[in-house]
């Protein structure tokens, strides 16, 4: 099925630190054993869901796929049952044990023609993206789903290789947990090699908090932006960012 021309989408993309509440610095030493636990995180989801219903497409970050801290659910299904969305993907990409997963996970009410995942490269494994292919011919779009490194060299290796996968797209979208600043040197080569553009603004999302640095962002190409935003997204040490999209 096409997406119509006529039609606004409207994407988010949020990482949900696995159900996790954070709401000052002390809280990831004081609050350290949430990391580990289930207790209150269904009720965070469930807060989740009832945000992610006004939009089309979302996409997580730090999604557990099914561990100790999750109560051994995984959080992209519960969260895709709960707010009514048809199509789902994750995207496990680290995992401690059964303590603790994570990976990235996409919530669709579009139908995707195809869904592509693929790790990134880093220093240190457990990093990837996921890529939805939506409508046919001339209404084709393509969406991307990615938690980058905290290491800027790291940054580096996995910005090159999307550079690479997304160069020949004409209709993207790319979105994210980037961990560094929309216009940091190394997202430079992204806009040289593909058609992405920086979001219309600077967003600052993290800490949730009080925020200051703009980690999260949604990068377009094809696509005519408005209404970028930062939301609260439940006990989340980052903001959420939305967008509306026009052909």
């Amino acid at each position: 099925m096409s997406v119509p021309a006529v039609t606004p989408l409207r994407l988010l993309s949020c990482n949900i630190q696995a159900g996790s509440s954070t709401r000052a610095y002390r809280e990831y030493v004081t609050r350290s054993w949430s990391h580990v636990l289930p207790n209150g995180k269904r009720a965070n989801l469930d807060s989740l869901a009832e945000l992610f219903g006004p939009f089309d497409v979302v996409g997580l970050q730090e999604s557990d796929p099914g561990s100790l801290r999750s109560g051994f659910d995984n959080q992209s299904d519960y969260l895709a049952e709960r707010a009514q969305f048809p199509y789902f993907s994750h995207q496990a990409n680290r995992r401690i044990s059964r303590i603790a997963g994570s990976g990235n996970a996409l919530l669709s009410r579009l139908p995707p023609t195809d869904l592509l995942d693929y790790a990134l490269p880093g220093r240190v494994a457990g990093r990837g993206v996921l890529i939805a292919n939506f409508g046919d011919g001339d209404e084709a779009w393509q969406l991307a789903v990615t938690h980058l490194s905290l290491g800027a060299r790291s940054r580096q290796l996995q910005i090159a290789f999307l550079a690479e996968l997304l160069s020949e797209q004409k209709r993207l979208v790319l979105m994210g947990d980037f961990n560094c600043d929309v216009n940091a040197p190394e997202m430079q080569s992204l806009y040289r090699r593909t058609r992405l553009q920086p979001p219309p603004a600077c967003v600052p999302s993290f800490p949730s908090w009080a925020p200051e640095r703009a980690l999260d962002h949604i990068l377009t190409a094809g696509f005519r932006t408005c209404d970028y935003r930062a939301i609260p997204a439940a006990g989340s040490d980052h903001l959420a960012v939305a967008i509306t999209l026009s052909p």
